[in-house]
């Protein structure tokens, strides 16, 4: 399913902190249980922090909940002179599409951030009928998100 099939919602934080640093918190999955509303994100087992990292979101409240599996894709962590990017896809059966994170220095030990998350439901006809209220909840989630986690940082919180 392409990105036109699907919901597409676009983040931006700038985070006062050097890139290595928010990319080492951004890419800390089981962090973002403390982000994400209503949300335990656990990591599945094979590699760590690189490509084929597994882990898995189980959100909603109580019977409602559903588990979210995704897996990263593309691991490139920011360097001198380049941007950070990370790429993730849903292997779930609720959830398709996947994610693409950003972080880049921009110099005065500030970094911006920036996640673009792509959904679609299973069928074309739901996601279509859901498009605009999924990219409206993906762009509240993920701006939530990204302002903990600057936050956290911001703080030394670990």
């Amino acid at each position: 399913m392409s990105s036109s099939d699907a919901a597409v919602a676009t983040c931006r934080v700038l985070v006062q902190a050097p890139a290595r640093e928010v990319w080492g918190r951004l890419t800390d999955w089981p962090a973002h249980s403390r982000w994400v509303p209503l949300t335990r994100v656990r990591r599945l087992p094979g590699p760590v922090a690189g490509v084929g990292e597994r882990f898995s979101g189980r959100t909603g409240p109580g019977p409602l909940a559903f588990e979210d599996p995704m897996e990263v894709v593309r691991w490139e962590p920011p360097a001198p002179g380049r941007a950070g990017r990370c790429d993730i896809v849903k292997r779930g059966r609720v959830l398709g599409g996947g994610a693409q994170l950003v972080v880049r220095d921009v110099g005065g030990g500030t970094s911006a951030v920036e996640w673009v998350e792509i959904v679609s439901l299973p069928s074309r006809a739901a996601t279509a009928l859901l498009r605009l209220p999924m990219r409206w909840a993906s762009a509240f989630v993920f701006r939530r998100v990204l302002t903990a986690m600057a936050r956290e940082v911001g703080a030394g919180r670990h």
